[in-house]
């Protein structure tokens, strides 16, 4: 039986990527590096600000400097532009609402740093409860380590992974659920392709939200009937 779902954020409950690949190219551009075609930032989203610098900038520029360099600028622009494009893909409003309407518990787990990610909860989805809302922190690991998984497990008492569903958008959310022992589903309309997300054979591949809310609750009922 299903009791939390933990979701990732950029690519699943939000497209982010214009708001994203604006922020990165103004970041670059003030750093005097070429700019990224917004197609690219479906490849380099997914494993963190500071990898998404490192990837966006040119090799040859790809150091310690240039990287908080580049965090320098894209932040506080970012933070200014979080949801100027950003919104939630189409059904993912009613996929919540239904899940929530039968006691199924949210959190977040993204690796966008902490404040931008508390920042569109807040501003997108503020009318639910997460039983906890992580993103990237320092001193702590980012995606696919298991431990952001098991830190959101820590908001319901008692959860076994058995309990436990991550929902997300890339190879590293399918890989973030096998390292936590808990199922994985793969969303479709995100940031990454439907093969990448099979390659690791998730419990659940899906292309429409309602997908999400009709096998959690199938699965519930079809388990309380067998008892």
């Amino acid at each position: 039986m299903t009791r939390l779902i933990i979701f990732d954020l950029d690519g699943t409950l939000l497209d982010t990527r214009e708001d994203i690949a604006n922020a990165c190219n103004y970041a670059l551009k003030k750093c005097g590096c070429p700019e990224r075609d917004i197609q690219e930032y479906n490849m380099l989203v997914g494993r963190g600000i500071y990898n998404l610098f490192r990837q966006a900038l040119p090799e040859d520029k790809r150091d310690d400097e240039m990287i908080m360099k580049m965090k320098s600028h894209f932040v506080p622009y970012y933070n200014s532009h979080i949801d100027d494009c950003t919104r939630p893909y189409p059904g993912i409003t009613d996929m919540l609402d239904t899940l929530s309407a039968e006691g199924i518990a949210f959190a977040i787990a993204s690796n966008k740093y902490q404040a931008g990610t508390e920042a569109l909860i807040d501003k997108f989805f503020s009318s639910y409860t997460f039983v906890r809302i992580l993103g990237q922190r320092e001193g702590k690991p980012i995606k696919p380590d298991p431990e952001i998984v098991r830190e959101a497990m820590t908001g319901i008492e008692g959860i076994s992974p058995e309990e436990v569903i991550y929902c997300g958008d890339s190879d590293v959310d399918m890989q973030t659920g096998i390292n936590a022992g808990v199922r994985a589903i793969g969303v479709t309309w995100g940031f990454r392709t439907e093969e990448e997300l099979s390659a690791y054979n998730p419990w659940l591949l899906v292309g429409f939200p309602a997908e999400i809310s009709s096998a959690v609750l199938y699965d519930n009922e079809k388990r309380i009937t067998l008892r």
